[in-house]
């Protein structure tokens, strides 16, 4: 037993108190302790992902109570990669706050910061279902802190909002978890894994309403139709880099449902016939087409980036409802590229915030900076958009190729092609009218220049524009890791033995692999 898995969560749980207790009312220490904080998080999670990049996985035991009775943390492939990519994401959102100057208008910003952290790490690694609502409910908490940092009536009735329909979803998994445990007697997803196959088909209705009670919970905090309601309010009245730290929020939804529909409730049992093919897909081809429609119809320019949201979390949703190895390597490809194209579209609209009188996409006088705005935009605008030469395109390709065999192929590919048409003109209108048309309109004479962003903001976001395309340049790389990725969620006989030390449903040749790392 490792106990690097846990610094992920342990170490923002220490330095959020250390900030409020120790430096509440320095704000350069704060600063100073938090970026420390997030680089740390970023070497341990770089080691964590290579300790499973050949397939290890790791097990921590608190008070060394084993499973089923402990909690128990799991570091896969595909946790580690998560854990990963949030740390990167936090480095650049941090500094991205710290340039603007987003930290200093209201209190315990990093605190918070540090808090969502632990949340979302916690998350990923959680190898019981109990702990994930926990890690869900630290979510909500910081989350809710950092969506009114700052104040103001629209943040505030935009939180409200958002915290009701969270409340919403936090009941349902409670419901979901006693369901669970009145049938099976366990919540850890291991031993779920071994004792949901051994009920009889008589015996499944509970089980049955359980797995679906845990899709809708997951289905909302993936922004999924049609439990989507809260996301354009919210993330569009949050400041820049709280929602560009909540790019990674959806994602959260989307692997709880690889997680826990190829872990627990696989494709091949019937108590989740019908979940994946009648339910999820139609939803997911329903929200992709809405949030480029909203793209399209959007008069703000934060709505316009919170409906692209929904646009793209529709497109990992299809690829992960196939519930294909393929397709679940398409959404693990898409879902990186998506974290990053929706971070960077929101710190975006807060460079041009800081530049013009407001986000209305009407014709105004030209913004301080706006080359170099208008450039990272136009970056952002053809990522999510799904333009060659970014990733967006690749992803796109990787998920239409995963549908090519199924039933409804000709829908999907219909619905992709026709969105994508439709957030290229949205992306278009918006930007035409933001810096094309700006040059026709002149600023009046008494009007005070707006400043121009601060350096480190630009920093911050090219940094993000700078790793898409590094994952469009190692896209082979990625997709092999993802593929693999894939191909461990549908054998999960290594997980399983790890975590209850039994081989459950493995083949002979993952039992001997898992029986080699076992001695080793």
């Amino acid at each position: 037993m490792t106990h690097w898995i846990i610094a992920p969560v342990i170490l923002p749980a220490l330095v959020a108190p250390f900030i409020v207790l120790a430096a509440r009312y320095h704000i350069g220490i704060q600063r100073v302790f938090s970026v420390v904080g997030v680089l740390a998080l970023i070497a341990v999670a770089a080691g964590l992902a290579w300790q499973a990049s050949d397939g290890t996985v790791t097990l921590y035991q608190l008070g060394d109570w084993a499973a089923p009775f402990g909690i128990v943390l799991v570091g896969d492939r595909l946790s580690t990669m998560m854990v990963l990519l949030t740390a990167v994401l936090g480095l650049f959102v941090l500094l991205y706050a710290i340039g603007s100057g987003w930290d200093d208008r209201g209190r315990h910003f990093h605190a918070l910061f540090q808090f969502q952290l632990m949340g979302i790490m916690g998350a990923f690694l959680t190898g019981d279902l109990f702990n994930l609502f926990v890690f869900f409910e630290v979510l909500l908490i910081a989350s809710y802190g950092l969506m009114i940092h700052a104040g103001g009536n629209d943040r505030l009735r935009a939180g409200v909002q958002y915290v009701l329909f969270n409340l919403i979803g936090s009941t349902l998994f409670l419901f979901a978890l006693g369901a669970i445990y009145a049938e099976t007697g366990t919540l850890n997803m291991a031993d779920l894994a071994e004792r949901v196959r051994l009920i009889t088909p008589e015996e499944t209705v509970g089980i049955r309403v359980a797995a679906v009670l845990l899709l809708l919970v997951f289905a909302i905090k993936a922004a999924l139709v049609p439990l989507h309601f809260w996301l354009p309010s919210s993330y569009a009245e949050a400041p820049a880099p709280v929602a560009a730290l909540f790019a990674i929020m959806t994602k959260v939804g989307a692997y709880a449902i690889i997680r826990v529909y190829t872990l627990i409730f696989s494709p091949d049992l019937e108590v989740t016939q019908g979940l994946h093919d009648v339910w999820l897909l139609p939803a997911a081809l329903v929200s992709l087409a809405i949030g480029m429609i909203g793209v399209l119809a959007a008069r703000k320019l934060d709505r316009l980036v919170a409906f692209s949201v929904i646009g793209s979390m529709g497109m990992v949703m299809i690829s992960i409802a196939l519930f294909t190895p393929e397709g679940i390597a398409a959404a693990l490809y898409y879902i990186i590229h998506s974290t990053l194209a929706g971070a960077t579209l929101f710190l975006i609209v807060d460079l041009v915030r800081c530049s013009r009188a407001d986000l209305q996409l009407t014709s105004q006088a030209p913004m301080a900076g706006a080359a170099l705005t208008a450039g990272l935009f136009f970056a952002g605008a053809i990522a999510m958009a799904g333009l060659p030469p970014l990733s967006g395109f690749l992803g796109k390709l990787l998920v239409l190729n995963a549908a090519f065999d199924t039933d409804l192929v000709v829908w999907i590919w219909a619905v992709v092609l026709t969105s994508s048409l439709i957030s290229i003109l949205g992306f278009a209108r918006a930007g035409s009218i933001l810096f094309w048309k700006a040059h026709s309109v002149a600023p009046p004479e008494d009007e005070t220049p707006l400043p121009r962003p601060a350096p480190l903001s630009y920093v911050a976001v090219g940094g993000l524009v700078a790793l898409l395309g590094l994952h469009t340049v190692f896209a082979g790389v990625v997709h092999g890791y993802a593929t693999t990725m894939a191909r461990d969620l549908f054998a999960p006989g290594a997980y399983i033995e790890t975590v209850v030390g039994t081989p459950g449903k493995l083949s002979k040749p993952d039992t001997d692999k898992a029986a080699d790392k076992e001695d080793h």
